[in-house]
């Protein structure tokens, strides 16, 4: 497996001349870095005008190993070949380093560049990258890359360390400043050929070094620093911040929709231990569950319930010792059951989301006031009243389903859980809910029972005495409702109660639902009274396949809907229209596929009424996009009056004001689509329309 490391980028306060001289004070020797044994050139050219300096070396490093492995391999240190490109007209070190030793065996590569920084021209900023790959190395191969990360994540920080050394030692020298190159008055022409580059150095660094001498490759737009990271995300280790900054690229490059926060980003790698690919496949995951949810608009679209705002006993309530914000939730005060038949379960969990969603707001507020990073909260949870009422069957699998989701979407959101008051009966409940939580979430638990929460060791070591609840004892006066028992009159009826369980959390946000019958399509009509409009849609299958159109007709359709048990289609194209006569196809038919998740657009032509139409695929319709599947025989056999059903959004936007990309004409597979690693895009648009699954 290949190793990948990335830095953010690391800003000197000093001017890029001052900054390369110490850079040079690390040669041939460096006694700063033990393992850096030594180096001599092996090749230097100049440009005539003397403006780029190509200096070639062989670095010998030793190998921090055991005994054993130095002795089968046979070496006592290795060579690496290092290729710079220093530019005094355009400010710029471009570094270039491959191992020599075992390179039939062992490929390392880093890239190195020293810049100026795009805001402060006083200023110069560092990146580096590198990968390692380890072909074969006598059967210790996982020993190799072990002892070969750590001693590079080691020589990382000890290179900043290095660097500012040598800074402070040429001020202490009394040397605070180098003038900037200037050319010499006689006319500048290159001594290097392109010949000479080919001859000597690798393509990737070409191409890094042709694009030196344009500045905005080097802008810190979208990149990450150090100050930031230390300010914003906390210490973060060497491998740690490549990992943030490799999964943050790689959401920039792949990722149409909102890019998540760096805090939300990390929070998904400190859940799988900085795994790269685990966070990643956890965080698309958590991702298309928020587009398909809308959940990023939960905090704007959602008002809870009257009733359950009155009855639901938790709130927020200031902060605890370390900045975290604090969730007061008197679990024992509440009528769980009650508000399962009052308000219903899709109700509750989506007040849990708006809690959540607020918690990482509260986060993010708290880190900007006190300067430091806070990436979660506490939540104190107060047990006084718990009964064997709030083991109601449907109750717990509703709370299990909460901490499902809520341990699937906002991990290492939680910093502390403090439990106080807890009865007989919580072990109880306690053995239930335990197997969903985290092994990490679990060890943030403080359980105290009867009184002990009180006094030292107690409820004082983690909250200030000014802000524990009056309930608990203490002097502050607590505006979280008091919860109670919620009135038998003010239940659901069976038949309410039941549909609101159908109801699934994404039925009450932009997002339409519609079922579509055998012979009965669902249709849509936009009316464009300019030429030239955008028509955005976003659809999602969620049961059968159908099949997507996009018509145009001049006369006004009329709606004739076709009710079902379970939802309803409308159809607005007469029976007795004739295709290409009184409307006509603008887009090629689109088959998808259960589990499918569509987005596209159409850039209009004429004025008029555009049709989107969704009618359930036939077995001839499925056969000419792709080879029959066994489930489509399956389906066709068990389920001869299966119903397909799906959610769809759909957007108008003037031409000027489209964000989408007008000229591309292909289709694309989003790698955010759940089924994305089974679909194949679709070429058959023959519009303007940009079509991802």
């Amino acid at each position: 497996m290949v190793q990948k490391y990335q830095s953010p980028v690391r800003v000197y306060k000093y001017p890029f001349e001052l900054v390369m001289a110490a850079y040079e004070k690390r040669f041939p020797t460096c006694p700063q870095i033990p393992v850096f044994l030594g180096s001599e050139i092996i090749h230097e050219s100049k440009s005539q005008d003397g403006s780029i300096h190509i200096v070639e070396r062989s670095c010998k490093l030793t190998v921090d190993a055991p005994r054993l492995l130095k002795k089968i391999a046979g070496v006592e240190y290795v060579i690496f070949v290092q290729k710079n490109v220093l530019n005094w007209k355009d400010r710029t070190l471009l570094i270039e380093a491959h191992n020599e030793t075992f390179a039939n065996r062992v490929i390392v590569h880093e890239n190195c560049s020293y810049t100026v920084h795009p805001e402060n021209d006083e200023w110069t900023c560092f990146e580096q990258s590198a990968s390692l790959d380890i072909k074969s190395f006598f059967g210790f191969e996982n020993a190799v890359e072990k002892i070969a990360m750590k001693q590079y994540t080691a020589n990382i920080k000890k290179g900043k360390e290095v660097i500012e050394y040598y800074l402070n030692e040429l001020i202490s020298q009394g040397i605070s400043h180098i003038p900037r190159w200037t050319p010499s008055p006689r006319p500048s022409s290159l001594i290097l050929s392109p010949a000479y580059f080919l001859q000597y150095y690798s393509a990737p660094f070409l191409v890094c070094y042709s694009l030196s001498y344009d500045t905005t490759l080097f802008l810190l737009v979208d990149k990450l620093d150090t100050d930031y990271i230390e300010r914003y995300l906390g210490h973060l280790t060497p491998m740690q911040e490549s990992c943030l900054i490799r999964l943050r690229q790689w959401l920039q490059e792949t990722h149409k929709g909102k890019i998540p926060k760096d805090e939300h980003i990390l929070r998904f790698l400190r859940a799988r231990d900085f795994h790269f690919e685990k966070a990643r496949e956890m965080l698309c995951q958590s991702l298309n569950w928020r587009k398909q949810h809308q959940v990023d608009y939960i905090l704007q679209t959602w008002r809870p319930p009257p009733l359950l705002e009155e009855f639901y006993a938790g709130g927020w309530h200031y902060q605890d010792r370390d900045g975290r914000p604090l969730y007061i939730l008197r679990l024992g005060q509440m009528d769980t059951k009650g508000l399962m038949k009052a308000v219903g379960e899709e109700a509750l969990l989506r007040h849990i989301l708006s809690v959540n969603e607020e918690g990482q707001k509260r986060c993010e507020e708290h880190t900007n006031q006190l300067g430091r990073p806070i990436s979660s909260w506490t939540c104190l949870v107060d047990l006084e009243g718990l009964n064997m009422r709030h083991l109601w069957r449907p109750g717990v699998k509703a709370l299990l389903r909460m901490i499902e989701v809520v341990e699937d979407n906002y991990p290492e959101t939680l910093g502390r859980l403090l439990i106080v008051r807890a009865p007989r009966v919580f072990p109880v409940l306690w053995t239930l809910v335990s197997p969903l939580i985290n092994e990490n979430t679990r060890q943030k638990f403080l359980i105290y029972s009867g009184s002990n929460y009180q006094g030292p060791g107690g409820l004082v070591d983690y909250l200030n005495k000014d802000v524990i609840p009056d309930f608990l004892g203490g002097e502050c006066l607590c505006n979280v409702p008091e919860g109670g028992i919620i009135p038998k009159a003010l239940y659901q009826i069976e038949e309410d109660q039941e549909n609101a369980d159908r109801v699934q959390l994404w039925t009450e946000t932009v997002y339409q639902s519609a079922s579509v019958l055998q012979g009965a399509p669902h249709e849509i009509a936009v009316e464009i009274l300019e030429g030239e409009s955008v028509i955005t849609w976003d659809f999602d299958i969620l049961r059968g396949d159908v099949v997507f159109n996009l018509f145009h007709s001049k006369q006004a359709p009329e709606p004739r809907p076709r009710e079902s048990k379970s939802g309803s289609s409308v159809q607005l194209i007469d029976q007795s229209w004739v295709l290409g006569v009184d409307y006509n196809r603008v887009e090629s038919p689109l088959v998808c596929r259960e589990g499918e998740s569509i987005q596209g657009s159409h850039v209009t032509r004429w004025p008029g009424f555009y049709l989107l139409q969704w009618k359930m695929a036939t077995p001839s319709a499925c056969a000419a996009s792709s080879l029959p599947r066994v489930e489509d025989a399956l389906t066709s056999v068990q389920s001869p009056g299966h119903k397909c059903k799906l959610l769809y959004y759909y957007e108008v936007l003037a031409s000027v004001d489209f964000r989408g990309s007008m000229s591309s004409l292909e289709s694309c597979t989003s790698g955010f689509s759940q089924l994305s690693a089974t679909t194949t895009s679709s070429n058959q648009s023959q519009s303007g329309s940009l079509i991802s699954r």
